[in-house]
């Protein structure tokens, strides 16, 4: 059920909250791309739910472009713990695509949600290929700015719920957790490129032209020896002339080359220590101007929607229990939920591949729909 507004709490505020169990009247499908384009979304139950009327946001066509969204009463972090939580669940492997969310500030025409569409964060599951990562990309003065160094993708195996939460801190530190373990710790500031470098090198600093960067010189006391052969070929003194060589005709006759087999190589000075070796010379580093520091970078000022913004090859992917509050005892009552659901979806899916594999006499996990055999055939 989608509750919008703020539902007050003792332990703090729970800013938005959605099972999908009432279905998507709340909801707006976008537009963004033609329809042969966009794929239908459909609140339905997954396999291995633990209740039948327990739905979820699911897509349900292969090869197309998917946008979702709702508003919700404007809010800002300021000063405040963000954290956004739900569940990811794939019914089939998506091959190519994302299962990641948007938040950001209301949008005026949600028909025309998507690509384009302005946001303040985007996090979650993306993968296409040998790319996997868990997407984490904070807005910040109009662009967009991913985190330098991937977060790993960690989204369980079909039929299985994962769960993920972002916790982000007035300090302007970042959490991330999937499946309830802590996969990143950091800060905003050093681990997103959302300012410039505190310090940037010295244009007017050059370098010495007496400075010595050779580590190593030859060794001037090392002498090729006298009886070092570097000749690589000799004349062939066995050689003779041909008996019809006609010097009128031929030219004079010259006695061919051959290989030198006391031949050393090429000699080289042995190489020493350079005593006037200074070290790698790098231009000194001053204060950059255009550094400003900022101790609210975690902050925004509006959310006001939410939203799935997707590209999928292969659909059967479940959005469930998606809460946002300012503190984490809401998320982790729905993170219990969660861990009762994960173990009953892999005890069902291991009951059902070993029925199978009993029945069939083969290693087949789980029964594939005849039309999905035929979408495959078709892509």
């Amino acid at each position: 059920m989608l509750r919008l507004g703020l539902i007050a709490g003792v332990t703090g505020e729970v800013l938005f909250k959605e099972t999908f169990d009432d279905g998507l009247d709340k909801w707006t499908i976008s537009k963004w791309k033609t329809e042969s384009e966009m794929g239908k979304w459909e609140a339905k139950k997954a396999k291995f739910t633990l209740a039948d009327d327990d739905k979820s946001l699911s897509t349900t066509e292969d090869v197309r472009f998917y946008g979702i969204a709702t508003n919700f009463d404007t809010f800002s972090n300021e000063g405040k713990t963000l954290v956004v939580q739900y569940q990811v669940k794939y019914d089939k492997d998506v091959e190519c695509g994302g299962g990641y969310l948007k938040l950001g500030p209301k949008v005026d025409d949600l028909t025309k949600f998507g690509d384009p569409t302005p946001y303040n964060i985007m996090f979650g599951p993306d993968k296409c290929g040998g790319k996997k990562r868990t997407h984490l990309i904070f807005s910040y003065k109009g662009q967009n700015i991913l985190k330098t160094v991937d977060l790993p993708y960690t989204q369980a195996e079909e039929y299985i719920s994962s769960l993920y939460r972002l916790v982000v801190k007035p300090d302007n530190t970042v959490k991330v957790y999937v499946d309830k373990k802590e996969v990143y710790s950091g800060s905003l500031e050093k681990d997103w490129k959302l300012l410039p470098e505190k310090e940037i090198t010295d244009p007017d600093d050059k370098k010495p032209a007496d400075w010595v960067d050779n580590e190593m010189m030859d060794d001037p006391e090392d002498k090729k020896p006298e009886d070092w052969v570097d000749d690589k070929q000799i004349i062939d003194t066995d050689a003779k002339k041909p008996d019809d060589w006609d010097e009128e005709e031929d030219g004079e006759w010259e006695a061919p080359m051959k290989d030198n087999p006391d031949y050393k190589g090429e000699w080289k000075q042995k190489k020493i220590k350079n005593p006037e070796y200074k070290g790698v010379w790098a231009a000194r580093k001053i204060p950059n101007p255009k550094y400003e520091a900022n101790d609210k970078l975690y902050k925004y000022d509006d959310f006001g929607f939410v939203g799935f913004d997707l590209w999928q090859v292969k659909s059967g992917s479940f959005f469930d229990n998606l809460i946002i509050a300012d503190d984490e005892v809401e998320a982790d009552k729905m993170a219990e939920a969660w861990e009762k659901l994960q173990a009953h979806e892999k005890q069902e899916k291991e009951a059902t591949t070993t029925t199978t594999t009993t029945t069939t006499g083969s290693d087949s996990s789980l029964n594939v729909d005849a039309d999905d055999e035929d979408k495959d055939e078709d892509l």
